[in-house]
């Protein structure tokens, strides 16, 4: 796996966690099983896809209802899995760069894009990593990244690195609540076994306030934060400006 245990310059932590790693690697073939391991992100997306796309079209100006709004924009996926936000992405028309430190998500990740005659470019490396490369992007996803890194700041300014000045980030993650540990640890990996036992560390959760606060120590200034709620009923994923109890989505511009 690629760049794993490199430490970064900031902290002296490696930028991934190799347990972590490990962890989603052996769940690898199951990413685009929607009644696998994964089925909890797959009902989630396409909540997570309308928060992302609002953003960018608004940040970028772009028109939603053309046939790709996002063409000429480059994006970034980090913590791409098998990229079930990399694909919609560029079906948009971003050009889509999916990064995983895990290599064996990157190769179901290329074979199912490949599967669908999208080109997406898959690469087994991280955000830091990019970074040093001197890569640039408009926009920066990371969705459900932050609660698996050893160093959020450290990995937070790599993204403000790998992003043009104005450019968009977006970070979804569990907010650090007593409801969050009853229904992300205790509901959905111990009593209804939606999630693999171990997939979440509570105590790396991050509050959206503290999410703020790293955010701008990081160089970016926050524009936006909404909840993401489940509906037991509906079994469905909505957008809230009120309750960020537990899974939570936010936005911010690189400074200028």
């Amino acid at each position: 796996m690629a760049q794993t245990d490199t430490a970064d310059q900031t902290s002296g932590r490696a930028p991934t966690d190799p347990a972590e790693v490990a962890r989603f690697a052996a769940l690898a073939e199951e990413w685009w099983d929607p009644a696998g391991p994964f089925a909890p992100l797959h009902a989630m997306n396409p909540c997570r896809l309308e928060y992302a796309a609002a953003q960018i079209a608004a940040e970028f100006n772009r028109d939603r209802r053309a046939p790709t709004p996002f063409a000429g924009l480059r994006l970034l996926d980090i913590g791409c899995g098998g990229g079930l936000m990399s694909e919609p992405m560029a079906r948009l028309g971003a050009e889509v760069v999916g990064a995983d430190p895990a290599e064996r998500n990157i190769a179901v990740a290329r074979q199912h894009a490949g599967a669908q005659g999208l080109a997406i470019d898959y690469r087994a490396t991280t955000a830091e990593a990019l970074a040093a490369a001197g890569e640039r992007f408009d926009v920066v996803l990371a969705m459900e990244v932050i609660e698996h890194v050893p160093d959020p700041r450290a990995f937070l300014v790599a993204c403000r690195e790998l992003l043009n000045p104005g450019g968009l980030l977006i970070v979804s993650t569990l907010n650090r609540t007593a409801k969050s540990w009853a229904v992300a640890i205790v509901g959905a990996e111990v009593l209804l076994r939606w999630l693999p036992r171990g997939t979440h560390d509570w105590n790396r959760f991050v509050t959206p306030d503290e999410l703020s606060d790293l955010l701008r120590g990081a160089g970016f200034d926050p524009v936006d934060r909404k909840g993401m709620v489940f509906g037991p009923l509906s079994r469905d994923w909505t957008l809230s400006t009120s309750d960020l109890s537990i899974n939570y989505v936010a936005a911010a511009v690189r400074r200028a």
